[in-house]
């Protein structure tokens, strides 16, 4: 099964909340975002964002120019028809990451668990070319990944797990840590996921 028949085959079987990545409320990513620009018009892109509920998050606190960038059209029609009119805040485009190529620069690029997807390194080497180039210049990477005490699985599939220090190093070339720090995540199953989060920022 393809990656992109996998992760369709997921959001056709299970309901939002019956999955281990369900945040009803995305307090980490929307603060980081704050973060990362309190322009209410900056740009922001949010990768394998899915139908989570980070986009409608920054609508309700004035963002209005964001992106949301999913392998599975089934969770952006999902969270099409969740968001309804307000959908015209958003852009929703359909594809691997790594066969993104943007034609817009963003000022805030956020992904919570879709980078520690990629194992293998050319891959992660295409995810940063990809991240570096659609990056305004001082603008800001946050990243959330599985931490080294996390899962060695999400979904079935085998992950790569990172520490502050080695997900920074990673993207280390072009990026400056502003901030790093580890969380819990409680999933709808009454279980722990140990997060590893960071906020670099592009170099000028």
């Amino acid at each position: 099964m393809s990656s992109k028949d996998h992760w369709e085959n997921i959001y056709d079987n299970k309901s939002l909340s019956e999955v281990s990545w369900y945040q009803p409320l995305p307090e980490t990513s929307i603060n980081l975002v704050k973060e990362a620009s309190s322009n209410l018009e900056a740009s922001i892109i949010d990768i394998g964002g899915g139908d989570s509920f980070l986009a409608e998050s920054l609508i309700n606190e004035g963002y209005s120019s964001l992106t949301v960038l999913d392998i599975s059209s089934k969770a952006l029609e999902r969270a099409k028809e969740r968001l309804g009119n307000t959908t015209k805040s958003v852009d929703y485009i359909a594809t691997d990451i790594l066969n993104f190529n943007p034609s817009d620069t963003y000022e805030v690029w956020h992904d919570r668990a879709a980078f520690h997807f990629l194992t293998e390194k050319d891959d992660v080497d295409r995810y940063v070319k990809i991240a570096t180039n659609s990056i305004l210049p001082g603008g800001s990477l946050i990243l959330g990944t599985f931490a080294e005490n996390g899962p060695d699985k999400c979904s079935g599939i085998i992950i790569n797990k990172y520490s502050i220090a080695e997900l920074s190093e990673v993207f280390s070339a072009d990026f400056d840590l502003i901030n790093g720090f580890n969380q819990e995540h409680d999933t709808p199953f009454d279980t722990i996921q140990n997060f590893t989060f960071i906020h670099l920022r592009k170099k000028k």
